[in-house]
């Protein structure tokens, strides 16, 4: 059984997020998405949150599973037996910031990465983007699975 595992924040998930958790499934039978503590970030959502909404958002798809993850990814990795890291791609900047990561994981483990570029029609969204549109009170419902604007609004709601 191959394993592949798609880390990030996912502060929150997206459409474009499951968008490469989707495709990623077609080339392993395993999907793990792990929801990644990055300590150079502040979420808006917690990441009992995060898990919550990306399990909801692929309980529908068969071989994608969603965990958390503290610590080095490789580690994450190797304790489910993945051997592969799957990093979805908008552009050259993400490859830019991704490819240092790739090439240190494999100098760690021997885990190696690849990179799949985003659907065209989704290449726009970023967590980030995200969440300043709602901050702003503008509709995010057709950038991020069901249930994520409620949460999403929910968290500013409790931040201010």
């Amino acid at each position: 059984m191959t394993i592949a595992v798609f880390p990030g924040s996912f502060d929150p998930i997206t459409l474009g997020h499951v968008d490469v958790a989707v495709r990623a499934r077609t080339l392993f039978d395993r999907v793990v998405i792990a929801v990644a503590h990055n300590s150079s970030k502040s979420p808006l959502l917690d990441a009992e949150t995060r898990v919550r909404l990306a399990a909801e958002a692929t309980s529908h798809l068969d071989g994608i599973e969603v965990a958390t993850t503290d610590g080095l990814l490789v580690d994450f990795c190797e304790s489910i037996g993945a051997t592969t890291i799957v990093k979805g791609l908008r552009g050259g900047a993400d490859y830019d910031v991704e490819r240092p990561m790739a090439l240190m994981n494999r100098s760690i483990t021997g885990i190696e990465t690849i990179f799949l570029t985003g659907d065209n029609a989704l290449s726009h969204i970023a967590s980030s983007l995200v969440r300043d549109v709602a901050r702003h009170g503008g509709d995010i419902t057709s950038y991020v699975p069901p249930g994520v604007s409620t949460a999403v609004l929910d968290a500013l709601e409790h931040r201010s």
